[in-house]
């Protein structure tokens, strides 16, 4: 019985392991079934403003590359609609950019007069995104830089207490209890 229990404890450690180290990013079509076009009035402002956009996002720009294009530019270039030195330009009708990092990514269409009439988004990528913990807070705790912390009060003091959550909470919790079982 022990070793039926010490079997399944290890299992369960390495799909608690495989389960924090995978990642899916959504990918999100700029437009929905529209797309990147000056066609139909679509503001990507709205379209954009309800995601939760997310490091290993993919955002797919797809469009009509005889009339349009996707220009990556800085936050003054997208409010004047600048197009001069973008920090880089996809042409192909069916790009797709991978998000890397947090922060505000500017997106508009070169083509003239297309960014004025409202081809242009704003990808932003916020550090903290909700139900999620920001990956460094998981590689260590947060220090504080000003203020007092309280003492835990007698009630907990004696009895730490750690909440798992998601997939990895549930899969460590059933080891904890065949634990307790063996």
């Amino acid at each position: 019985m022990a070793l039926v229990v010490e079997r399944a404890m290890v299992l369960l450690m390495v799909m608690a392991v495989a389960t924090v180290k995978v990642s899916y990013g959504a990918v999100y079509k700029v437009g929905d079934s529209a797309g990147w076009t000056t066609l139909g009035n679509i503001d990507y402002r709205k379209w954009s403003a309800p995601k939760n956009f997310q490091i290993g996002d993919t955002i797919i720009f797809e469009y009509n590359a005889k009339f349009h294009n996707v220009m990556r530019v800085t936050h003054a270039m997208y409010k004047t609609c600048n197009t001069s030195s973008p920090i880089a330009t996809f042409t192909t009708g069916n790009d797709t950019i991978k998000i890397t990092n947090y922060g505000h990514h500017f997106f508009f269409c070169g083509v003239p007069g297309h960014c004025q009439a409202g081809q242009k988004v704003d990808i932003n990528v916020l550090k903290v995104s909700a139900g999620a913990p920001e990956p460094s807070a998981l590689a260590s705790p947060a220090v504080s830089t000003g203020g007092s912390v309280p003492a835990p009060s007698p009630s907990n003091a004696d009895a730490p207490f750690i909440a798992l959550k998601g997939p990895f909470g549930i899969i460590m919790g059933l080891g904890m209890v065949l634990f307790a079982l063996a």
